[in-house]
């Protein structure tokens, strides 16, 4: 039973960038991979961005590709969304989640693939 904890959200200037962090108090990373997920209003979930146990191999969405990064810091026990060249169209409640699955490029996206998630911190940009 992991409990995730989300902070980094507020409200960012279109071109703007905030960092979003994930920890699991108690609990070590390496044992599971990470993913960060965003919703809108009357929006379905979409995954942003994965990474893997061994905290080199990501993935990421289109959209979101080479503006957004990624990354795990095992000794903190803590996964990292690095938010940079923000649009409106970012604006969104995001998620971080775990899975004790091994992820792939084909499997890194889909929620239901994840076990745990967090409350969700929002991220606003104008």
């Amino acid at each position: 039973h992991v409990q995730l904890v989300e902070s980094g959200g507020g409200s960012v200037q279109a071109g703007g960038s905030l960092r979003l962090s994930c920890a699991a108090p108690g609990y070590s990373f390496d044992h599971y991979c990470m993913g960060w997920f965003r919703q809108a209003p009357g929006k379905k979930r979409e995954g942003v961005a994965g990474i893997d146990r061994d905290g080199a191999t990501t993935f990421y969405a289109n959209s979101v590709k080479g503006r957004f990064t990624i990354s795990q810091d095992n000794a903190k026990n803590t996964v990292y969304l690095q938010m940079n060249s923000l649009k409106p169209e970012d604006t969104s409640m995001y998620y971080c989640a775990a899975t004790w699955r091994l992820l792939g490029v084909s499997t890194w996206s889909p929620e239901a693939n994840y076990d745990y998630w967090g409350q969700g911190t929002q991220v606003t940009v104008s």
